[in-house]
C-alpha cells in the first residue's frame, strides 16, 4: 500500500520512514519514562525492546493496515519522535498516536507534524473521520488536539486494559469537513 514510502515535509521536519538505523533513537525515545507515562507501553529497558518496536511499525506498514512516521528536524535522520496512524478501518476512520522526546515539548514539533498527517490522512488515504485517544491525565496531548481542531467526544471508562489495569480514554475525533490548515 505504500510502496514506496511517502516521506512528508514541513517547514521545519521530515517525516520518515523508521529503519534498523533508528535503533538507538526509539530506544531513547521510549526509554524515557516521562514519554512512556501517558501510554501503552513500558519503558524499554533494553536494545532488543527497541527492535521489536521498529518491526511492529514496519509490519503494519508492509500489511497496509498503519503507518508511522519517524520525526526528524529538517536535515538530520535522528529520530526525536514518532507519529502515524495506528490502523484504519473500511468505515474510512483511522486512529492517530505520537510522542516526542521530552526536550523538544512545547516548541510547535507535534502540532507541525500532526498537520502534515492529517492531510496526509483526509487527502490521500481518504479517510473521513480520525480519531486519537487519551489518557486520563494526559493534559499536554488533550491540548494539541483541540489546537488542531479535534473534538472531545467524551471518556470511555476503563477502555483500555495494559499491564494489568484498565484505564479511562478520552476519545477526540477530527472529520473532513473540518480540517483546515
Amino acid at each position: 500500500m505504500f510502496e514506496p514510502f511517502p516521506i512528508l515535509y514541513t517547514s521545519r521536519l521530515t517525516l520518515a520512514a523508521i529503519g534498523p538505523q533508528h535503533l538507538a533513537d526509539i530506544f531513547r525515545l521510549f526509554g524515557n519514562s516521562d514519554v512512556t507515562r501517558h501510554y501503552n507501553i513500558i519503558t524499554l529497558k533494553s536494545i532488543d525492546e527497541a527492535r521489536k518496536i521498529i518491526d511492529h511499525f514496519q509490519n503494519k506498514v508492509k500489511a497496509g493496515l498503519g503507518i508511522r512516521w519517524g520525526i526528524c528536524l529538517e536535515g538530520s535522520d535522528r529520530l526525536i519522535g514518532t507519529i502515524g496512524f495506528n490502523n484504519f478501518t473500511k468505515n474510512h476512520r483511522a486512529n492517530i498516536g505520537y510522542d516526542l522526546l521530552t526536550e523538544y515539548w512545547g516548541k510547535g514539533i507535534m502540532s507541525e507534524a500532526l498537520e502534515a498527517i492529517l492531510e496526509f490522512g483526509f487527502n490521500i488515504l481518504e479517510v473521513n473521520r480520525i480519531e486519537a485517544e487519551v489518557m486520563t491525565g494526559n493534559i499536554a496531548s488533550e491540548k494539541l488536539l483541540h489546537k488542531t481542531g479535534f473534538t472531545n467526544e467524551g471518556v470511555l471508562r476503563q477502555w483500555m486494559h495494559w499491564n494489568e489495569q484498565y484505564y479511562d480514554m478520552t476519545m477526540f475525533s477530527l472529520l473532513k469537513r473540518e480540517f483546515c490548515i
